[in-house]
C-alpha cells in the first residue's frame, strides 16, 4: 500500500511569512520519507470542525500552492484532493493541470469532486448550484478535460459548458495525467469513476470500516461492468479522516488498521497532519509507517 500526505493546516509558527519555507521543507521531507503523493485542499476558507481552526484561518489557493511545491520537489506526485468543480471553468482546469504537469516534469494528477462548502461560495460570490447540477457539471468537466488532453482540438457543446475550441498547448508530459474522482455516491459519483476516472477516493476511518469500503468497491465494480470499463485498472484510494500519531506505537497501530483495508483492495491511503508541524509529522510517518504499509497487498 502506498501513502499520501494531505496538508490541511497552514497555521504554522511564524505566521504567513513561514508558510512558504515550511511548505518547501514539507516537500523535502515527503521525498526523503518515501511519500508517494502530496496534496492540499481546494478551498477558499479553512474548514470548521476539523480541529485545524475556524473559517478565518489561513487557507491557500490550491494550484498556486502545488506550483510552488513542484519547484521544491523532484519525485512526489502532486494534486488537489480534490478540485471543486464549481471553482474554475473546466477549460482552465485542464490548462492549469497541464501547466503543473509540464513544470513538475510529469508529476501532476487531477482530483475532481462536486464541491460542497456553500459558505465560501456565497462569501466570494461564486455560484453554488444544487447538487444535481454540480454533478452534471462534474461530468461535463471530465469530458472537457479528457478532450483537451487529446488530439481533438474541436468544439465542445454541453448543457452547462460550450467551448469553441479545446486547443491546449503544451500538452501534459504524461500521456494524460491520472484523473481521480473524490466521493462515494453510489448512483452518480461512482458511475462517473467507472466511466471516466483512473482512481477513486473514498473517506475511511474508525467509523467507516473496511466492510463499508468493500461494499463501495462492489458498487464501483458493477458500474464498470455496465460501462464496459476495467475495474482492475482503477486505483482504489482512501482519505483517512482520523488523526495518525507519527511515532513507533502510533505507526504500528495505523499499519495494523490498514491491513483490513488492503485486504479489500485499497492501494493508497492519504493521511492528514492536523497539527502545526507537518514536517515532523511526515518525518515520523516516513520512519514508522511507510515500511509497514509497503508490505501490505
Amino acid at each position: 500500500m502506498k501513502l499520501g500526505v494531505h496538508v490541511v493546516n497552514f497555521e504554522f509558527p511564524g505566521g504567513a511569512p513561514a508558510i512558504g519555507p515550511t511548505l518547501a521543507r514539507v516537500g523535502a521531507a515527503a521525498e526523503t520519507g518515501g511519500i508517494a503523493n502530496l496534496s492540499v485542499m481546494d478551498h477558499y476558507f479553512q474548514l470548521t470542525g476539523m480541529g485545524v481552526g475556524e473559517a478565518d484561518g489561513p487557507m491557500l489557493e490550491g494550484y498556486t500552492t502545488l506550483g510552488y511545491v513542484a519547484g521544491h520537489t523532484e519525485r512526489v506526485q502532486l494534486q488537489l484532493l480534490v478540485t471543486g468543480v464549481t471553482y474554475r471553468h473546466p477549460g482552465l482546469v485542464a490548462k492549469i493541470v497541464s501547466t503543473l504537469d509540464v513544470l513538475s516534469g510529469g508529476r501532476a494528477a487531477l482530483g475532481l469532486g462536486a464541491a460542497w462548502y456553500e459558505r465560501e461560495h456565497v462569501a466570494l460570490g461564486v455560484p453554488y448550484p444544487p447538487i444535481a447540477e454540480r454533478l452534471a457539471r462534474l461530468e461535463e468537466t471530465l469530458q472537457i478535460v479528457r478532450q483537451m488532453w487529446s488530439a481533438d482540438n474541436g468544439p465542445y457543446a454541453g448543457r452547462h459548458y460550450q467551448l469553441a475550441e479545446t486547443l491546449n498547448s503544451p500538452q501534459p508530459l504524461q500521456n494524460r495525467p491520472p484523473i481521480m474522482i473524490g466521493g462515494s455516491g453510489e448512483k452518480k459519483t461512482l458511475r462517473l469513476v467507472a466511466r471516466y476516472a483512473d482512481a477513486t477516493n473514498i473517506f475511511a476511518g474508525p467509523q467507516i470500516g473496511s466492510a463499508e469500503i468493500a461494499r463501495k468497491f462492489d458498487v464501483l465494480a458493477a458500474h464498470c461492468a455496465r460501462e464496459g470499463t476495467d475495474y482492475g485498472a482503477i486505483a482504489k484510494t482512501v482519505l483517512w479522516v482520523a488523526p495518525v500519531v507519527p511515532d513507533a506505537a502510533g505507526g504500528a497501530a495505523f499499519v495494523q488498521a490498514m491491513r483490513d483495508y488492503a485486504a479489500v483492495g485499497v492501494e493508497q491511503v492519504h493521511v492528514m497532519p492536523f497539527g502545526t508541524d507537518p514536517v515532523a509529522f511526515i518525518d515520523g510517518i516516513g520512519a514508522h509507517v511507510i515500511g509497514g504499509l509497503s508490505e501490505l497487498r
